[in-house]
């Protein structure tokens, strides 16, 4: 049967707090709001934009809120496409989703707080859109943690609950996996610490990418033999 591999994209799949952070703080200073710094706007990556925002400034009116996002969205189109733009993979990104997609057990998917405008964007730039048979963005379903988005990715592929795992590197995602009943398996190069993936309800910590499939398909056996995600977490390659 086959296996759901579901992918966070920003902190996961490319690093783009930087650029995130760059026009976050454009759009606050856009509007005369003080800006709660880069390391406040680390913790709501993941999140859709308006959710987002909202945490940062929860004191700003609704109107507020969507006059931040629209200055976001405006600010970060004028980065990317500026000569200077540089939003990478991180390493082993690109092998590891070749090497899954390869597999004749596996399907592939994105599940992002991004606008489907901006993860198609992104696919094109590192020619990763052919590897994905399904994409949920945060203009298909509510914001993490509410597990709209893998349950869409569900329905989509047919893939069961009990062989999806959900590799993101936030505990937006790690509460996602767990709201909608599969597994999260969280990544150390990313924007939250392994000890909050961890206590978000995370199944293992991949230390680099080349740990994933092995620790995704761990972690569906732990499921299928009733394992604790424990066991998972301490067979992870070395």
């Amino acid at each position: 049967m086959m296996k759901l591999i579901l992918f966070d994209c920003d902190g996961t799949l490319v690093d783009s707090q930087h650029n995130i952070a760059a026009a976050m703080r454009q759009a606050f200073a856009a509007h005369g709001v003080p800006y709660p710094g880069d390391a406040a706007t680390r913790e709501v990556i993941g999140l859709s934009l308006l959710e987002a925002i909202a945490r940062l400034v929860p004191e700003e009116t609704p109107e507020m809120h969507e006059k931040l996002a629209r200055a976001y969205k405006e600010a970060f189109l004028a980065l990317r496409t500026s000569p200077d733009f540089h939003e990478p993979l991180f390493p082993g990104a690109r092998e590891t989703i070749k090497a899954l997609a390869a597999r004749d057990d596996v399907l592939l998917g994105i599940a992002t707080g991004k606008a489907r405008r901006g993860l198609d964007v992104l696919l094109e730039r590192f020619a990763l859109r052919e590897y994905f048979v399904t994409l949920q963005t945060a203009d298909d379903a509510p914001s993490k943690p509410h597990p709209g988005m893998v349950l869409r990715a569900l329905e989509e592929t047919g893939a069961e609950p009990e062989r999806t795992v959900l590799i993101g590197d936030t505990t937006h995602d790690m509460l996602m996996a767990r709201n909608a009943g599969i597994a999260g398996l969280g990544v150390a190069w990313g924007y939250h610490p392994p000890e909050s993936l961890k206590e978000s309800g995370a199944a293992a910590i991949a230390e680099t990418f080349s740990h994933v499939p092995d620790l995704a398909h761990q972690i569906v056996e732990t499921r299928k033999t009733g394992q604790t995600p424990a066991t998972a977490l301490s067979r992870a390659p070395s």
